[in-house]
């Protein structure tokens, strides 16, 4: 599969999610890809959307807290954006539908945090709306899910990164490293 993409999506990179207690499971690798990812769309003149989840009052990710901030530094302008989001999918009440369409991506790459959660939800909305998406393997985390006494043991955050890329079913490219990506303007693929 090509791995040319025109945009990248950045999930909910944001302090409660990658630093201190609240950190997922190898956040400074995910952070490393990330890093990584984000700089070769830059490189490439891809669409980069930071997405930042509003978390309720009182939760780690509450807007004007510390761990609500962006963890990337962004370089605000025509090709790089900020989404602020009221629920796990980056389409859902935002205007990143609009956005994409109108610099006329037609593949993107989604990385970030939570998998099962606001990754997933995301890249099945852009599958749904007819956007080719890459989802590297490596640039997605979320947190072990607890054991559930009498039903499950403890479940790493790894199997549970996987099964929420695996949900995604064979329309997205889930088997992708990150380094694999490449990166081009919208409407130069």
């Amino acid at each position: 599969m090509i791995n040319r993409v025109e945009a990248l999506i950045v999930v909910d990179v944001q302090s409660a999610f990658v630093s201190g207690e609240g950190a997922v499971p190898d956040a400074v690798r995910l952070v490393e890809r990330t890093t990584d990812l984000i700089a070769r769309a830059r490189s490439g003149g891809a669409l980069v959307v930071h997405l930042q989840n509003d978390g309720p009052p009182g939760a780690e990710d509450e807007p004007h807290t510390p761990g609500w901030e962006l963890h990337h530094p962004v370089e605000p302008g025509p090709t790089e954006v900020v989404i602020r989001k009221p629920t796990d999918d980056g389409f859902d009440g935002t205007a990143l539908g609009g956005l994409l369409a109108s610099a006329g991506v037609e593949a993107l790459a989604v990385c970030g945090v939570m998998s099962e959660m606001c990754v997933q939800a995301t890249a099945r909305t852009a599958l749904a709306r007819g956007y080719r998406v890459v989802l590297p393997y490596d640039a997605h985390a979320t947190q072990n899910v607890p054991a559930a006494p009498g039903i499950s043991e403890e479940i790493p955050a790894a199997t549970v990164s996987r099964v929420a890329a695996w949900a995604l079913g064979s329309d997205a490219d889930t088997t992708t490293h990150s380094a694999a990506v490449s990166f081009t303007a919208p409407g130069s693929a």
